[in-house]
């Protein structure tokens, strides 16, 4: 028995090993790639490696076409969307899990209903009311819809982990004289780090690959986003690979930090975080 659960371990760490060098793969030649000088035709054959590293393509990249103020303009609007799109999304799901008014059930069947119109069919109606507010070509605007856009998933998504959470921690807390803002947090945001970890991921993730809205919304150059920027820089530079690598390595690196500062939470959840101690 213990020689065929060996066996099947074995197969299970060779698929997953196997999984690794197919999706690794290319992204350790697109590393190779962008760390090669005057790479003006992809190397052949294929290098992972670099002999001879260097870093040039990256300061390039970084000084040409204001592509560092496009970068930090995608930080400020990720970030800010990820923000407010947390407010919202738990103070939204809290009051779904645990107040009682009237047409509750009937406007969450609203949001659910908002997350089957695709994105693209809702671009001429949101450009109107932008225009409307005058916000067209404004970050207010883009980060309005941006904090918008997923507001009814993430509530649908974190109205389930509250509504598990034991009501009777809560009535401690109202014993003890604690509000319902108390609760909310000291006891729900505290036991629901797996699903806030999760939503942080996606939301900044969204915000940060966004291209049709950006494209849509901004006008001016200054205020564009990477998106934008890198499809523009692909069109300038697009045989010209070690500088387009080097360019999408710097696009991805907000991706892979996120995921690393909440892939710990996403993981495992502190259960008993908030539920002692406040």
């Amino acid at each position: 028995m213990s020689f065929r659960n060996n066996s099947v371990k074995l197969i299970l760490y060779l698929a997953l090993f196997v999984g690794v060098v197919v999706f690794l793969t290319p992204f350790l030649y697109m590393v190779a790639v962008a760390l090669t000088r005057a790479t003006r035709i992809m190397p052949y054959p294929p290098i992972l490696f670099p002999r001879n590293p260097y870093f040039g393509n990256f300061a390039v990249v970084w000084s040409r076409n204001n592509f560092g103020r496009y970068f930090l303009n995608s930080v400020f609007l990720a970030c800010s969307s990820t923000i407010v799109s947390f407010l919202v999304a738990t103070t939204s799901a809290y009051s779904f899990a645990r107040f009682q008014f009237p047409g509750k059930e009937m406007i969450f069947r609203f949001f659910l209903i908002s997350m089957m119109v695709p994105g693209l069919l809702n671009i001429v109606p949101q450009f109107v009311m932008i225009k409307f507010f005058r916000l067209v070509n404004t970050y207010t605007g883009l980060l309005l819809l941006y904090s918008s856009t997923g507001v009814a998933f993430q509530t649908f998504f974190l109205r389930g982990f509250f509504e598990i959470i034991p009501r009777e921690m809560e009535e401690s807390i109202r014993l003890d004289g604690g509000s319902r803002f108390t609760i909310y947090r000291y006891i729900m945001l505290p036991l629901s780090t797996p699903a806030l970890a999760t939503l942080a991921i996606f939301t900044f993730s969204a915000s940060w690959d966004e291209f049709f809205l950006a494209l849509t919304f901004i006008k001016s150059e200054w205020k564009r986003t990477l998106p934008i920027a890198i499809r523009l820089f692909q069109q300038q530079y697009g045989t010209e690979w070690g500088l387009v690598f080097a360019a999408s390595l710097i696009a991805i690196i907000p991706i892979i930090t996120i995921f690393v500062v909440f892939q710990k939470r996403f993981i495992r959840g502190e259960l008993t975080t908030g539920a002692v101690k406040f």
